[in-house]
């Protein structure tokens, strides 16, 4: 709601609990919830670690080649859930 006050427009919004928050956030679709959370996430990150971010280009590059070249195989969440609790 915009509201008018001597130094000119702004957006008043009332504050909300984030319990509140998470409760609809939740009620989303998946892909909206992911796209939230990414966002979130990138938000808390400050600085940039550019050797960090080279080291993780280069590790994902590797895998999308493995993965194309089929070294290795893909698996199902539920199955690498079943593995770890294995362990």
């Amino acid at each position: 709601m915009a509201v008018r006050r001597r130094s000119g427009w702004y957006n008043h919004t009332m504050k909300r609990e984030p319990a509140e928050i998470l409760k609809d956030a939740l009620a989303l679709p998946s892909e909206a919830r992911a796209a939230l959370a990414g966002s979130l996430l990138e938000s808390l990150d400050t600085e940039v670690d550019e050797e960090a971010e080279a080291a993780w280009a280069t590790e994902v590059n590797r895998r999308v080649t493995e993965l194309d070249s089929g070294a290795v195989k893909t698996m199902r969440w539920s199955e690498v859930r079943r593995r770890l609790a294995g362990r």
